[in-house]
């Protein structure tokens, strides 16, 4: 795994060990970046069941001016700090090693403008952070939200949480669905 593009660009980031994350492949990573590329400069980044943190690493890259990574797992967390130190991404990051809907319950401060989720699939751990999104305050009406989930994932629950499809990109085994906070301004692109 590496970073793609931007200021660390091509840097090499350390992966956790064993089975309990799944980093998102750089042909993946890749696709997604050129989708979230016009949101991110000075844009402040959540990400959530952040992993090795290779995402949100991604974005601190490409221009985000601060991105806050959200992970329970003590290993995932230290992976995450020595990627931060190795791009040397540190000064504009934040660890929170917590479970994500303690952090989502407890959370106060700025809203952020992207948010990232990666949950392990197929628990609706999607819909729970949605819902506390919905009403935390941690988001405004422009924040674009990213959901990776399995291909089978539900997502009709989205209209009552006042939630809209904006994008939608299927791959083989999974998908990134977009969603912003409902208004009348935004049309439905679904690929």
């Amino acid at each position: 795994m590496r970073v793609i593009a931007g200021s660390a660009k091509s840097l090499p980031l350390k992966t956790v060990k064993g089975d309990k994350t799944r980093p998102t492949t750089d042909r993946i990573k890749e696709t997604l970046f050129n989708m979230l590329n016009p949101y991110l400069p000075g844009c402040r980044f959540l990400d959530l069941f952040a992993g090795s943190g290779g995402i949100g690493i991604e974005a601190l890259s490409r221009g985000a001016s601060f991105a806050c990574f959200v992970e329970q797992s003590r290993d995932a967390v230290r992976c995450i700090r020595e990627n931060l130190a190795f791009t040397r991404l540190s000064g504009r990051a934040e660890v929170a090693a917590k479970d994500v809907f303690a952090f989502l319950s407890a959370a106060e401060g700025k809203p952020y403008d992207l948010v990232f989720m990666d949950p392990p699939y197929d628990h609706l751990y999607e819909k729970r952070a949605l819902e506390l999104l919905s009403e935390n305050g941690l988001i405004h009406n422009e924040t674009l939200l990213v959901a990776e989930a399995s291909l089978k994932t539900d997502f009709s629950y989205l209209d009552s949480l006042g939630f809209t499809v904006v994008r939608m990109k299927k791959y083989k085994t999974n998908m990134h669905l977009f969603v912003k906070m409902k208004t009348d301004a935004y049309e439905t692109e679904l690929e």
